[in-house]
């Protein structure tokens, strides 16, 4: 038979391997609880910020603590954390088992329940339930309970105590760093190419990357001027305006005559 937890109350755990169990009612516009635990070391804090087992870190490194994951019963969601109690290290002295809704509050999640397993027996009842009623209803986070050792067994204790400030100012309070900087340094993704920019007035355009770009980028269809000097324009004889092909120097391909070109005065010996 399940025993049911008042706030503040404590059991002894026989169990090795302790599966605990977050579960709420289902309903439009109720947030999605998220499961998480912090290992404590004797001082209360972490030891550092693997201590800290949770969506975006599911798995202690020393594998004995671990997110089981979401599911949805006959009753309503869940989220599930499991302990290998007899492998957690020496110095963890308590495992504080977490509630957290993001940024939404508790009063919009009701039958919030967490319920504890012997994790070795299959399909078998739960040892113990508590049913968590936040204080103040403005909780973004709350410890549901704690495992904590005594002497060389272990006991878990219905908590229920509530953060207002999220999991991330519950972490905080525990020792985990939180860098503060990196969501304002994330970049964006871009999910479509942005669209090219446009030249500014007098400001020339920048060739596309990886690709050299001719100097003169003729209009489709319309020859355009070859930059001159005065000196050669005036030689030319035509205006280099828009419309005038430049004057081509070449000799026409079907000549079979090779000429030289006219020497000026500074090829005349004196």
């Amino acid at each position: 038979m399940t025993h049911a937890m008042l706030k503040g109350s404590n059991v002894p755990l026989e169990a090795t391997t302790v599966r605990a169990v977050l579960r709420w009612a289902p309903g439009q516009g109720v947030p999605v609880v998220d499961a998480s635990a912090l290992l404590l070391g004797p001082d209360g804090r972490v030891r550092s910020d693997e201590d800290f087992v949770f969506y975006n870190q599911p798995r202690h490194p020393s594998g004995k603590v671990w997110l089981l994951g979401k599911k949805r019963d006959t009753e309503g969601p869940t989220d599930t954390i499991q302990t290998d109690l007899t492998g957690v290290e020496p110095d963890v002295s308590q495992i504080l088992l977490v509630a957290s809704a993001d940024d939404d509050t508790f009063d919009r999640v009701t039958g919030l329940r967490i319920l504890l397993y012997d994790a070795a027996v299959a399909g078998g009842e739960p040892l113990f339930h508590f049913d968590i009623k936040p204080e103040t209803g403005e909780e973004t986070a709350l410890i549901c309970g704690e495992l904590y050792r005594r002497g060389d067994s272990w006991k878990f204790r219905a908590l229920g105590e509530g953060y207002s400030n999220g999991l991330k100012g519950l972490a905080t309070d525990f020792g985990i760093s939180v860098d503060e900087s990196e969501a304002a340094q994330a970049v964006p993704e871009v999910s479509q190419p942005l669209p090219p920019e446009q030249p500014t007035a007098g400001v020339p355009a920048q060739p596309a990357y990886g690709f050299p770009q001719p100097a003169t980028q003729p209009a489709y269809g319309y020859p355009q001027p070859a930059t001159q000097t005065p000196a050669a324009a005036a030689t030319a004889g035509a205006p280099s305006g828009y419309g005038y092909p430049p004057p081509v120097a070449a000799v026409p391909a079907t000549s079979t005559e090779f000429r030289l070109p006219p020497q000026g005065p500074q090829f005349i010996g004196r």
